[in-house]
């Protein structure tokens, strides 16, 4: 492995532990959907850092992009959900949601 690859991982480790982090501490909803956000970049980032040092980049562009479609419709079908809390409950604070029922 050379250093260039050793570098990308210290980037992804770093961006998933940032991610890791939001998930944890964080109580708005959106915020919460930035740190997935944040943790799938780092899974891309790996990809191809991973395609690059193996000298497989077709393979890892391709996933990459399965990657980040997966991601769009996750992302866009979370925003929905967060719309429609927010109308319900007129906060975006998870301690609010015990309060919803049926």
């Amino acid at each position: 492995m050379n250093n260039m690859w050793i570098l990308n991982m210290g980037f992804v480790a770093l961006l998933i532990c940032t991610g890791l982090y939001c998930l944890l501490t964080m109580k708005n909803m959106v915020k919460l959907l930035i740190g997935v956000e944040i943790i799938a970049k780092g899974i891309t980032l790996a990809l191809i850092a991973s395609g690059y040092a193996r000298d497989n980049m077709l393979v890892a562009q391709s996933l990459a992009i399965t990657v980040i479609v997966v991601d769009v419709a996750v992302i866009a079908t979370a925003l929905a959900i967060i719309i429609s809390i927010n109308r319900h409950t007129k906060s975006l604070d998870v301690r609010k949601l015990t309060k919803l029922k049926g």
